[in-house]
């Protein structure tokens, strides 16, 4: 059991059941040792770790190949700081071009090249592989379904709506 102080005027704390504490270590090992297996993958394969692979994902998919350097962040849930040494490793080799924003002098877009957008058409069907080989080809159908029905409510819980919320991308 961990013990942890409570906030004033919470009262008792609410510690987990058995089954909760076991529901909650195995989902830290497994999130721990899938996002490490991604990461040594795309390390060997490619030559960059997860992260900058899910940057340039979502360049990729983005209209014109291009994103504010604000939505990158907050669509990969990274800070603003790691977000801008990522995007400086992935312009070293020639994957990913900022731009300045025409209509905000400090903005700036980060925009996919044609050679990163080659290199991720390249080494996407091995992190595919990587993926399916690690998650989906584990879980039978209905246990994907449930699976992705969690992740969302999850998400959608820890995704804060109120202005002026603690969120990684606004650090």
């Amino acid at each position: 059991m961990t013990t942890a102080p409570t906030s004033p005027g919470a009262g008792k704390p609410r510690w987990l059941t058995d089954e909760e504490q076991r529901v909650w270590r195995a989902y830290i090992d497994a999130t721990t040792l899938l996002e490490d297996h991604l990461d040594r993958q795309l390390q060997r394969d490619a030559g960059m770790p997860h992260v900058y692979y899910g940057l340039l994902v979502k360049l990729a998919e983005a209209p014109q190949r291009r994103l504010r350097m604000t939505e990158l962040a907050m669509s990969a849930k990274i800070t603003r700081s790691r977000l801008s040494h990522a995007v400086a490793r992935l312009e070293k080799s020639g994957w990913v071009r900022r731009e300045d924003c025409p209509s905000d002098k400090r903005g700036q877009f980060a925009v996919l090249t044609d050679e990163g957008l080659e290199v991720l058409g390249r080494h996407a069907p091995g992190h595919v592989e990587a993926v399916r080989q690690a998650v989906f080809d584990r879980l039978t159908p209905e246990q994907q379904k449930s699976l992705g029905e969690i992740m969302r409510i999850v998400a959608e819980g820890l995704q804060p709506s109120e202005a002026g919320a603690d969120l990684p991308w606004l650090r």
